[in-house]
């Protein structure tokens, strides 16, 4: 009993596991694409600012700037993994909460002055100014960053109604926060949607300065220089401005969001442009074989290939066992399923090709290898149906 026990996982440890986990993996969404120093370097810029990744689920924040602290009251521990819901709140206009969404589905540059809420529940106006950040060389969207600059509230002739809910929307936000460091970030900002709903009226809209315009826009100026200057280093180079890979189209935010929720080990490759190319691969695959992303996009599934290694172009789903190859030159026992993903009209769109390193310890919860495979062909083929029957499947173009 008392091995049993003590062999039994101690909860409070799987947590602080898993937080570490979770801080891990956000942090590397900025130093695998840029350096290790990226972080020291946005740490020294002036201003209230933060970094989103769209290819995580729940759109998380994965920066914080010290300059957002100051202006919201909230810690950074407390905002890195959540999406940046968490400050809306019960007066904040939909219509500028809409016009935001639609800005991050079409990744474009967006400004709105938005009534928002501090950690102590009190409200105050921002001009937001969201952009997004691209890689250089293929145009995919890595990052959107978002600067908020307070709008002078002395200029506003009547009160603001939030400020005078305030107190009671302190107490509400109170109740409603999770208590843990670390939240999950699909779950953080459901409530204050929810709040959205009791029929509050929201504020009459604020009106940013040119003075505040600019301002907004030269603090993402800044941002923008620090992250080409470190991506450099890496050989990454980003940019505000879309510029495609000829022939390679970037797949959208919402598709890119739906993937990074699949744990397989897989990549797509667009079935109607020459070779096959890659266009997604997933956050396993790249842990498997050692290749980064930028390494593999546009790349044909031959990458993983060695000398003696046919595989021809297929047309229907299969599973073959081969030796593929790592970017190191070591090899794996690959057992590998490939199967066509089809769009809402029906016509081949993608192929999917997962790959299972047969010597590694895997936990498939009770299925076979074949079945957890075919898990991932399902959520593909879920996601891609979806988006594509709702005009969201590759980015939209300028």
């Amino acid at each position: 009993m008392a091995s049993s026990a003590a062999a039994e996982a101690d909860p409070v440890e799987c947590e602080r596991e898993q937080q570490h986990e979770d801080r891990r993996r956000l942090a590397s969404s900025l130093t695998a694409r840029y350096s290790d120093w990226v972080l020291e370097a946005l740490d020294e810029l002036p201003g209230s600012f933060l970094l989103t990744d769209p290819a995580l689920a729940g759109h998380p924040i994965v920066y914080a700037s010290r300059g957002l602290a100051a202006l919201t009251g909230y810690a950074r521990r407390e905002v890195l993994g959540r999406n940046a819901r968490v400050f809306q709140g019960a007066a904040t206009d939909r219509a500028a909460v809409a016009g935001v969404r639609e800005a991050v589905r079409a990744q474009r540059a967006h400004q709105v002055a938005i009534l928002n809420y501090r950690r102590d529940g009190s409200p105050h106006w921002v001009l937001l100014h969201l952009a997004p950040v691209f890689h250089a060389r293929d145009g995919r969207l890595l990052h959107f960053l978002a600067v908020q600059v307070p709008i002078d509230a002395k200029r506003r002739a009547a009160p603001c109604r939030g400020a005078q809910q305030g107190a009671v929307l302190a107490a509400c936000r109170e109740e409603a926060r999770v208590d843990e460091d670390f939240p999950c970030a699909s779950h953080a900002g459901k409530v204050f949607v929810d709040m959205d709903k009791r029929g509050l009226e929201s504020e009459e809209p604020c009106v940013a300065t040119e003075s505040e315009k600019e301002k907004a826009i030269s603090t993402a100026n800044s941002i923008v220089f620090a992250l080409n200057r470190y991506s450099k280093l890496t050989g990454l180079a980003v940019s505000r401005k879309r510029c495609d890979s000829v022939g390679i189209p970037a797949l959208s935010s919402s598709l890119n969001l739906s993937l990074g929720r699949i744990k397989q080990s897989f990549v797509l490759t667009h079935s109607c442009l020459p070779d096959m190319p890659i266009i997604y691969a997933s956050d396993a695959f790249v842990s498997l074989t050692g290749y980064s992303r930028e390494e593999v996009l546009g790349c044909n599934c031959r990458v993983l290939n060695g000398p003696d290694t046919s595989l021809e172009v297929l047309e229907e789903a299969c599973t073959v066992d081969l030796l593929s190859y790592r970017k190191d030159g070591s090899s794996f026992h690959d057992l590998l399923h490939v199967s066509p993903i089809r769009d809402a009209s029906g016509k081949v769109a993608f192929h999917i090709w997962v790959h299972l390193d047969v010597g590694a310890k895997h936990d498939f919860n009770g299925l076979t290898p074949e079945v957890w495979q075919l898990g991932a062909v399902g959520a593909v083929r879920v996601a891609v149906r979806g988006l594509s029957a709702s005009g969201s499947l590759l980015r939209p173009s300028q």
